[in-house]
């Protein structure tokens, strides 16, 4: 028997066994429908492509009755120019109908708030980002306090934040779970007030970063040089750094090659790492490594992607919910979300409690790996 949803929680009807006659009897979620819930009507058809698809409708003074609810996406103007990444976007948009709307954002010029202001200008309730971990942490960092919930269609190489979801990687089966989801509170992680979704850090990783940009902008990008810049970063590694850590409230100094705040249950289990219980209740878990010199380095590494990595041993794990990290450059190199920037020290890393709203997937349409 097929769950249907009603006021006051939060279940779907499968679409492929829905009918017309049970439809009158269901309203859409709330954070679809901004005007009465008795005055809604929802449908559940195949889109034009024959795939099946939720398709809200909201009441309007137009003359027509009722009209259907549309979605935005944003899609990193890369993804536009990358033939595989085109024609994911594509298959994802014939799942979400002809009433959806694509803008590209190009963020060396487009800034990310009017992009979405404008959307939800047009009474858009669902932006969907289209992208890896960096674009999705781009139009995360603007649905702060607003009234629009945001979707989540992977398009990047690690999709972490997506996989911690439960999100389909393949586009259109992407696009039909967020059709079908359902909309939850989600806490973000900040530093010094730049939002991170997955990680962020200090030390030898943005170093890392910083390499790889460089040489994939002299050579092209090949993964061989990706993995020759962490070899050549590692070659050129100099001293530790001396920090000091005040974890809600309780201060620690260390001497670290890396400092790494994870906010991504997922990513950390991917590797075998503890912290998940840390992450799943609105804190942060700190991993600050042991490894001193270059040979320490490689150790660290080879034990990190072969998932042998232990606390204790390898690293020092700090379960907190509010971190200041104190240490002398007084504008370190931060990556988040594989970004990066400079920010000025001391660094403070903040939750911001239940600050966005993100669609996710029934449990039926969950995928674990």
């Amino acid at each position: 028997m097929s769950r249907v949803w009603k006021p006051g929680n939060q279940l779907w009807s499968d679409p492929k066994r829905l009918n017309s006659a049970r439809l009158q009897t269901i309203s859409p979620p709330a954070w679809i429908c901004k005007g009465s819930l008795a005055a809604c009507q929802s449908c559940a058809t195949s889109d034009a492509t024959g795939s099946p698809a939720l398709r809200w409708f909201m009441a309007k003074e137009d003359g027509n009755g009722m009209q259907a609810k549309a979605l935005g996406v944003v899609a990193n103007a890369g993804s536009g120019r990358n033939s595989r990444e085109k024609e994911a976007v594509e298959h994802a948009m014939k799942v979400f109908g002809p009433n959806a709307r694509l803008v590209y954002w190009e963020p060396e010029t487009d800034r990310m708030a009017d992009l979405i202001d404008e959307l939800e200008a047009e009474g858009r309730d669902l932006i969907v980002a289209a992208g890896g971990d960096g674009t999705i942490m781009a139009v995360a960092s603007e649905m702060r306090d607003r009234k629009a919930a945001m979707g989540v269609l992977p398009l990047g190489t690690f999709n972490f934040f997506a996989r911690g979801l439960g999100l389909p990687q393949e586009p259109q089966e992407a696009a039909e779970a967020i059709l079908a989801g359902r909309a939850e509170k989600m806490s973000l992680g900040t530093v010094n007030g730049q939002v991170f979704l997955n990680n962020a850090s200090l030390g030898i990783y943005p170093s890392i970063l910083k390499q790889r940009e460089d040489v994939y902008e002299r050579w092209g990008r090949y993964r061989l040089l990706a993995h020759w810049s962490v070899i050549k970063t590692f070659l050129g590694f100099q001293r530790p750094m001396s920090l000091s850590i005040v974890a809600d409230g309780e201060r620690r100094d260390f001497r670290t090659p890396l400092l790494f705040v994870a906010r991504s249950a997922y990513q950390i289990e991917h590797y075998g790492l503890e912290g998940a219980e840390a992450i799943n209740g609105d804190r942060f878990a700190m991993f600050v490594a042991k490894a001193e010199g270059r040979t320490g380095l490689f150790r660290l590494a080879w034990r990190l992607v072969s998932r042998r990595l232990e606390v204790g041993r390898d690293v020092t794990l700090i379960d907190a919910a509010e971190i200041e990290v104190e240490l002398r450059q007084k504008t370190p190199l931060v990556a988040f979300d594989g970004e990066k920037a400079r920010m000025r020290a001391p660094l403070r890393f903040k939750i911001l409690k239940d600050a966005i709203s993100v669609v996710m997937p029934r449990p039926e349409d969950e995928v674990s790996a």
